[in-house]
């Protein structure tokens, strides 16, 4: 059973962002910092990407492990309301497979970001910089 009113339950919702979340801010300041330039949501692809950086044909999607369904302990559903969220969130999958597929198919590169990934700033900058290294000649 939920611990909040619905009044506050509906309060709290409603302030979930979509864009310029903290864990899309710590991304875009990291890929900054390793000297990369991007546009924001660009709303001409597929999905809106988060990070759009057109140089690199790549587009990453920084997705909350909650409304994304991640594997880790944060991507876990709710155990109250189980029938309004099973649905909800399994629509999310979906919309987010035919947004890559859709991407691909244009000829981008599409990378993922989960929040969880975000608070370990040190290893995401390790995998950000391995994704657009240069191409050894």
């Amino acid at each position: 059973m939920d611990k909040l009113s619905p009044a506050v339950r509906s309060r709290v919702m409603a302030a979930v962002r979509g864009k310029n979340t903290r864990p899309e801010m710590i991304v875009r300041s990291l890929l900054h910092r390793l000297g990369l330039r991007f546009r924001l949501h660009d709303k001409k692809l597929p999905g809106t990407p988060d990070i759009v950086l057109a140089k690199h044909k790549t587009v990453v999607f920084v997705h909350g492990c909650f409304w994304h369904c991640h594997s880790c302990s944060r991507g876990a559903v709710p155990k109250s309301r189980a029938e309004f969220w099973l649905p909800k969130l399994a629509a999310n999958k979906v919309r987010d497979r035919v947004h890559r597929r859709a991407l691909v198919s244009l000829g981008w590169r599409v990378v993922t970001v989960w929040e969880c990934e975000t608070k370990q700033p040190h290893k995401l900058t390790k995998r950000l910089a391995k994704l657009f290294a240069a191409p050894a000649n």
